[in-house]
């Protein structure tokens, strides 16, 4: 099936604005107190009627199970860093593709335009790292010139971009999407000149601390003492939640597509049989081959963008084998069951954990993840929101003693959890980067073969790490959003339920 670029972008744009309306008019009785809902005459608490998280733009759903993390293959590197053991992951949503050049400028576009005037240190260190194309005995440097900017490569992958730059583009992407549903919405106005403190953000929206021109569809305050329209909040249902990287888990899960729908015989599964008989090396299918295998025009082609030998790239003129030199447009080879593309090859992608060789013996089998740090916002002397900074977003601080009275969960003893268990003060491990090993609490795990790596990378359980605030031409993103309510998304209520008995007599 042909694919237009350009359409499918529009296509991921106008998704966001398709939102079914959340009525403050549902009526409602509490089955705890007998008061009604949505009543000004009965204080006026609303409750929305929800129909569901909507996909946001660029994503697809990935429902979420139990799957065994780890390697698949032989540890050719000897270093036992992802000895298999079985996670569940929570359902999730995630980028159809890698975030792509033409995305990526359009973010540096938006902070030229929104802060560049009196900021404009904030576009600098958003920029990607063009020289990342270069190398001391290869010629790169059309590359270096080129990639980023040239309308050549627009739906090539962005790379040359850091795990922190990474994390700043997607609260980006996170705000302009719920700024485009309120606007969409009629809850908002346009506003093409937001500079500096005055630019949408989520989280000062919701608090009150930006409020814009206010649309014809503001909500309205039900609270007889209200002033009488309200900004709209979480509980009403429109608001996305954040983008965000993935973690190693989510990723490594949806890069296997195990829902897959046409496995071979012996995987396939019926209505409530859990068993997964075959592991699968590779995203497609469970076959052990980086070739399409089946018969007709496709058989014998490359399914993924990697380097098959020293010296060999791409394959010999009239004969392309992946037909890709370097990284391939993000719409390239095949997607897998959860209908994502270059889940193997293209680039290696950023996650968010922080990378610990033995992280398999420490963290959670339910959403496991290391790299958490925990924050509040600021408060004023008399309880109140400290005000937001000069680019418009809230003011954090790490959480301290004052927030850790009262608990006695082991796992939640700080602020800073990057290296519990393994390289804290009670772990007894030590760390010294540049001295006794390469780790430290900002080495960031990245997944998935390149188009410079052999096929041992292709598998998702091969894991590697880097600097986060090092970058490669070898390195790029996706983005993934938090699955709200039932994991079997809008058309499952959550759980099991059952027809009532019927009575005897």
């Amino acid at each position: 099936m042909k694919r237009t670029l350009l359409g499918l972008s529009m296509l991921c744009v106008g998704t966001a604005t398709i939102f079914p309306a959340c009525s403050s008019k549902t009526k409602g009785v509490s089955d705890k107190t007998g008061w009604n809902y949505n009543d000004p005459r009965l204080g006026g608490f609303d409750v929305a009627n929800y129909p569901g998280q909507q996909t946001g733009p660029g994503l697809v759903p990935v429902e979420g199970g139990r799957f065994t993390m780890g390697q698949t293959e032989e540890d050719v590197t000897y270093e036992r860093n992802n000895i298999p053991r079985d996670v569940t992951v929570s359902s999730f949503y995630m980028d159809e593709t890698e975030v792509a050049n033409v995305h990526y400028r359009e973010y540096i576009y938006w902070l030229q335009r929104s802060y560049g005037a009196d900021y404009p240190e904030e576009v600098s260190k958003a920029l990607p790292d063009t020289a990342a194309w270069r190398e001391a005995l290869a010629f790169n440097e059309p590359l270096v010139t080129n990639y980023f900017r040239h309308a050549a490569y627009n739906f090539y992958p962005v790379v040359g971009v850091n795990w922190y730059q990474a994390n700043a583009y997607c609260k980006w992407r996170s705000d302009r999407v719920n700024e485009m549903i309120l606007i969409k919405n009629g809850m908002l106005k346009k506003n093409q000149n937001q500079v500096n403190e005055d630019v949408f953000n989520s989280e000062t929206y919701t608090n009150g601390q930006y409020l814009g021109t206010p649309g014809r569809g503001q909500k309205r305050d039900l609270d007889p003492n209200g002033a009488g329209r309200r900004n709209t909040a979480y509980a009403d249902g429109y608001l996305l939640p954040n983008y965000r990287l993935p973690t190693e888990a989510e990723w490594e899960y949806a890069a296997y597509g195990l829902i897959d729908k046409n496995p071979a015989p012996r995987t396939k599964r019926r209505r409530g049989e859990e068993a997964i008989t075959d592991r699968k090396v590779y995203p497609w299918s469970d076959v052990r081959s980086p070739r399409y295998q089946n018969r007709g025009t496709y058989r014998g082609e490359y399914l993924a963008n990697y380097k098959r030998s020293s010296g060999d790239a791409m394959g010999v003129a009239g004969g392309l084998n992946d037909n890709a030199d370097r990284p391939a447009p993000v719409y390239s080879y095949g997607a897998n069951a959860f209908g994502l593309y270059n889940m193997a090859g293209n680039v290696s992608e950023w996650v968010l954990d922080v990378y610990r060789a033995t992280s398999h013996q420490d963290v959670n089998d339910l959403n496991p993840f290391r790299g958490n740090q925990f924050y509040k916002n600021t408060m004023e002397a008399d309880g109140t929101l400290s005000e937001k900074d000069s680019l418009g977003n809230m003011v954090k601080v790490h959480i301290d003693s004052t927030d850790l009275i009262g608990r006695y969960d082991r796992d939640y003893v700080g602020y800073d959890a990057r290296g519990a268990e393994d390289g804290d003060s009670t772990s007894g491990y030590v760390y010294e980067y540049g001295k006794t090993s390469l780790i430290n609490n900002d080495s960031r795990v990245i997944k998935g073969a390149s188009w410079n790596d052999r096929a041992y990378w292709l598998s998702p359980g091969t894991r590697r790490f880097m600097q986060a605030s090092h970058t490669s031409s070898k390195v790029g993103f996706r983005c993934v959003m938090d699955r709200l309510g039932s994991p079997g998304f809008n058309n499952d209520p959550g759980g099991n339920h059952f027809g009532k008995r019927k009575r005897k007599g």
